[in-house]
């Protein structure tokens, strides 16, 4: 009987504790950017959805935006299409992109708003095509590297996600347009980026795999709990941070410089990492701020 009433006094703790920050939040908009391999075990997409689901119901306006690299690499793979990168890139020729669109806005997208709505909330997939919510312009050749179809963001249309985000969670592939209807393959980090920054979200927070920003990418043991942009620069300088976390952290300065007072990065297979790192006075990722 003790032991059964410590774990609902603990309960109880746990949502005294929560409680000015549910506060704080209500009423606020917070961008998730989720994908990658956090997206592989379905056990670990319910609890990030059941995080998104309880944001929703205590009054906070959560606003997913999705990738799906290795489902898009799996059905490529399947289709017998090579997969090709450059710095972190996807090059994304017309053939890629048709399977991009059909596994981001179809499959993957579908998937995510069907569990949410299991969840007692209402989810509406979206992508950048509509209602031109992600328009881009081609991302210009590097070093005579050019990647096909893939979009430098240029104009969000957060009209669309005002209107929504009162009654629904919108869940939004990182597919974008240009003037011409033509689909681009965007990279998610860089899309949620903007996607908070032009709805000046609260928070923008990027699920990933790894635990943070390490000061040796090799320690897991190096993880720092708050950069500055200006700190990030240096270690992009360095090669401290390489490879797919350079979109990532791009990311965190384009959503910090556009207005977000603060962006987090953290681990999505940790269960219920969202509400940990928003709703606890410990928090559990890398916190980036101006400086």
């Amino acid at each position: 009987m003790q032991h059964n009433m410590d774990s609902i006094i603990e309960r109880a703790n746990v949502l005294v504790e929560a409680l000015p920050y549910i506060s704080a939040f209500t009423g606020k908009t917070i961008v998730i950017k989720y994908g990658g391999n956090a997206m592989n075990d379905p056990v670990v997409m319910r609890t990030v959805m059941q995080d998104v689901a309880a944001l929703k119901v205590v009054g906070v306006h959560p606003i997913v935006v999705h990738g799906g690299g290795p489902e898009i690499n799996g059905m490529l793979k399947r289709l017998d299409i090579a997969s090709r990168f450059e710095n972190g890139l996807r090059v994304t020729d017309n053939e890629t992109m048709e399977v991009v669109q059909m596994v981001l806005a179809g499959k993957v997208n579908k998937n995510l708003v069907s569990l949410l709505n299991t969840m007692g909330v209402k989810a509406v997939g979206l992508c950048g095509k509509d209602a031109g919510l992600i328009e881009v312009e081609k991302m210009p050749a590097k070093d005579g590297v050019d990647l096909g179809y893939v979009g430098r963001v240029k104009k969000i249309n957060e009209q669309l996600l005002l209107a929504l985000q009162n009654d629904f969670v919108p869940v939004i592939a990182s597919i974008g347009t240009d003037a011409f209807g033509e689909s681009y393959n965007v990279n998610a980090d860089t899309a949620a980026g903007a996607i908070g920054g032009a709805l000046k979200a609260e928070k923008l927070m990027f699920l990933t795999d790894i635990d943070g920003i390490r000061a040796d990418e090799k320690d897991p043991k190096s993880l720092i709990t708050k950069i500055t942009v200006s700190e990030i620069r240096n270690m992009i300088a360095t090669g401290q941070i390489s490879g797919g976390m350079i979109p990532k952290v791009t990311g965190c300065i384009d959503a910090i410089e556009k207005g977000i007072s603060s962006v987090l990065i953290l681990n999505g297979t940790v269960p219920h990492s969202i509400l940990l790192e928003l709703f606890t006075d410990s928090g559990i990722g890398t916190m980036v701020t101006p400086g």
